[in-house]
């Protein structure tokens, strides 16, 4: 299956684009969030997608993963957070020490396991970002892929934030995925180490599968979705 970044921008605009009046836009040098000079709250009251009156979710160059990882950290964003250029979040360039990599990895979990999602739903592989390849200290990255599992694990039993079940279902049907995946789609690597006896939807795993139960729903309707038989407002 070929990925283009470019289904993705067209994708994002077709389902949220407008109504949050915001762009994904490729060809950075490095991500970044920017948005709308002197914006209000990004409401759905203008259907306007005038370029100069928008958010831009700007990912590196055409890279699809690059694309996937950037809509995550806005699916999580609220609304504050999305008039603030980055989110109004640090970012530690690489060579992060021991102690700063562990501060990012915390502040990562979250966004890699909705990136994670994402990526599932356009039935590509995901290996969490560690983005640390020039630091001093040796990495980790079992320590990561427990930390997004985690993460996971919440999106999947209620936390979903309801602008990524929107873009997963979406980006599902683009790609012919089945929506909601199969219950063992999601596993930790077995370098990554298991983490039993987490119960999920009712069901308890061990070892390295991930997932019993229903993954999540992902069908839209009447402004709520739901997520593991939970209804979120959108």
């Amino acid at each position: 299956m070929i990925f283009n970044a470019h289904d993705l921008v067209v994708i994002f605009a077709q389902t949220l684009g407008e109504q949050y009046r915001t762009r994904l836009v490729p060809g950075g040098d490095e991500p970044l969030y920017r948005p709308a000079a002197g914006a209000d709250a990004d409401s759905g009251t203008d259907s306007k997608t005038d370029s100069k009156n928008c958010h831009e979710i700007i990912f590196r160059h055409d890279y699809f993963q690059s694309a996937l990882h950037e809509l995550a950290h806005w699916c999580i964003a609220g609304a504050d957070r999305r008039q603030q250029p980055d989110y109004g979040y640090w970012y530690r360039p690489d060579t992060r020490t021991a102690s700063q990599q562990t501060e990012f990895e915390h502040a990562e979990a979250r966004p890699q396991a909705v990136e994670w999602l994402l990526t599932a739903a356009c039935g590509k592989p995901f290996r969490v970002s560690l983005d640390n390849l020039a630091g001093g200290d040796p990495l980790d990255e079992g320590s990561l892929w427990r930390a997004v599992y985690g993460e996971l694990q919440r999106c999947l039993a209620g936390a979903m934030p309801p602008r990524a079940a929107i873009l997963a279902r979406a980006l599902a049907m683009h790609y012919n995925q089945s929506w909601p995946l199969p219950a063992d789609y999601f596993v930790v690597p077995v370098f990554a180490g298991a983490v039993p006896g987490t119960v999920v939807s009712g069901s308890t795993f061990s070892g390295n599968a991930v997932f019993g139960g229903t993954v999540f729903g992902g069908t839209v309707f009447g402004g709520t979705v739901p997520v593991c038989g939970v209804k979120v407002s959108v």
